[in-house]
């Protein structure tokens, strides 16, 4: 048995699914956990879970879940002795987790200075052409407008202008002829400067049909580092992930073999310890792989990991971050059988994703599916946070059967009284390139560019008014009277997902 850890209580600096997974985990290893909340998060499903559940500010994140000094009174108040920050919000912040080491708690993830370095686009690009990471074309020096003009004339077009700060696409411009490169650089600057606080840029070369793949790397305290191979996250849109798979239905074992090397080979180069995922994008016809950025967290998709390699990421997180060696060698770690997950969304597909809000009237996940969920039946989902409420994620001996289970669990999975992606899900799984393996970054733009969903039948609405309609029945009419609706539990569910 594995001794104690040094400490008993994690406060989760978080909220929504990715909390309620960390205190389960914190369970697991019969640790305490510490839920944060915001006013608009009152009753949350993650506080719920938690053993504790403390009040951090106003609905705004800056002044809740992205407010330092809050989160470090709430570790205070509550005697947590650790802090896992999630994913979001402050998980990739190097100042929050050298404020929690400075206030003698245990942080739950990599280094402040590895964060750094590899928050920093133009630093991480330098660190890994030294460490021999494949690296696109591009250019990371000084980056006054005339020596970005002078770079992108040797670099040629396309290319992507980035802001050297921040991720998740913000501060990004395609540009494809040198006339267009100026307002790109002027647009990329501005909006740096308000995500991020920082106006610098780097260039690269862009690939306009690219695989996106990511490595899952996990180090510990005592030099062993290890990667848990790959997941492919090419179908998404506006850059963010929708459907995440693993093993990539384009890797062989060659490719597959050389990535994961390269991305145990960046994560050396920052002395990295805890999870995280260096990210690489993919040429599909020369077949040649380039680091893209590393992730210096958990990160939302790392469920199909877990599924294909048996390893509980988040156990190994608390545990590595209490000092224990990682039992396994890279030798007796392997992928079996083919896992796919689909992110939730409350946002309308058909209005480009706009996000969504409201009141969570019916919500039923499948049975022979894993669940990471952050909302619950009657709750409300909020205007202030990202939209993405569930992940729902299927586990088969081979990419056929997986799609196969996958679209079975979408069909399984009810959600009415706010718009969301379940539909788009299916549709987008349903496609014969999706089938075939054969998409890229820019496949749903390209082939769900104008899709609408169906007509929502009547009983759908009826059922949705009726949900609404219930609190209307009374506790002693529901006692008094054996066949009201209410008091059933027949199981009857309608099969859309809108």
């Amino acid at each position: 048995m594995s001794k104690p850890l040094p400490f008993a209580k994690v406060l989760i600096a978080n909220r929504g699914e990715i909390a309620v997974r960390v205190a389960q985990a914190c369970k697991k290893l019969s640790l305490a956990s510490v839920a944060v909340y915001s006013e608009a998060d009152a009753g949350a499903l993650h506080t719920q879970v938690a053993d504790e559940a403390l009040l951090i500010g106003p609905a705004a994140a800056r002044d809740s879940y992205l407010n330092i000094a809050a989160v470090l009174a709430a570790a205070q108040q509550t005697g947590a002795g650790a802090v896992h920050p999630g994913y979001g919000f402050l998980a990739e912040n190097a100042e929050f987790a050298q404020a929690v080491m400075d206030a003698g708690l245990v942080w739950i993830g990599p280094p402040p200075a590895a964060i750094r370095a590899m928050g920093d686009k133009a630093t991480a690009r330098q660190l890994m052409l030294q460490a021999g990471v494949p690296v696109l074309p591009g250019y990371q020096g000084e980056d006054s407008d005339a020596k970005l003009q002078a770079a992108a004339a040797e670099l040629g077009y396309p290319l992507l202008v980035k802001a050297a700060a921040g991720g998740g696409g913000v501060g990004q411009r395609v540009v494809h002829a040198a006339a267009e490169l100026s307002d790109a650089i002027a647009a990329a600057r501005r909006e740096a400067a308000s995500a991020f606080g920082d106006e610098r840029l780097v260039l690269e070369k862009y690939l306009a049909t690219a695989r996106h793949m990511e490595v899952q790397v996990l180090g510990d305290q005592h030099g062993k580092l290890l990667h848990l191979f790959e997941r492919e996250c090419s179908l998404q849109r506006r850059r963010q992930k929708v459907v995440e798979e693993t093993p990539s239905p384009l890797l062989d074992e060659r490719l597959r073999t050389a990535m994961c090397e390269a991305a145990v080979a960046a994560a050396a180069a920052v002395e990295y310890t805890n999870a995280g995922t260096v990210e690489f994008l993919v040429d599909p016809g020369t077949r040649e792989f380039y680091f893209l950025e590393m992730n210096t967290r958990l990160q939302v998709e790392h469920p199909v990991t877990e599924l294909t390699t048996g390893v509980d990421i988040v156990e190994w997180q608390l545990r590595v971050a209490a000092g224990e060696a990682q039992p396994l060698t890279q030798s007796e770690l392997a992928q079996r059988g083919h896992a796919i997950e689909c992110r939730i969304y409350a946002e309308d597909p058909a209005a480009n994703f706009l996000p969504q809000a409201g009141k969570v009237l019916c919500l039923q996940f499948p049975r022979d599916a894993r669940v990471d969920a952050g909302i619950a039946e009657g709750q409300t989902v909020s205007v202030h946070y990202d939209p993405m409420l569930a992940k729902v994620s299927v586990h088969a001996a081979d990419r056929a059967q997986a799609l196969a289970a996958m679209r079975a669990a979408l069909t399984q999975t009810v959600l009415l009284g706010v718009v969301n992606n379940i539909d788009f899900l299916q549709a987008v799984l349903a496609d014969s390139a999706v089938a075939a393996g054969d998409f890229d970054t820019q496949f749903i733009e390209r082939r769900f560019a104008d899709w609408q969903p169906d007509e929502i039948s009547l009983e759908a609405l009826l059922a949705a008014a009726a949900l609404e309609l219930q609190p209307a029945a009374t506790a002693e009419q529901e006692a008094t009277d054996p066949y009201s609706p209410w008091a059933s539990g027949s199981g009857f569910r309608m099969g859309g997902g809108r």
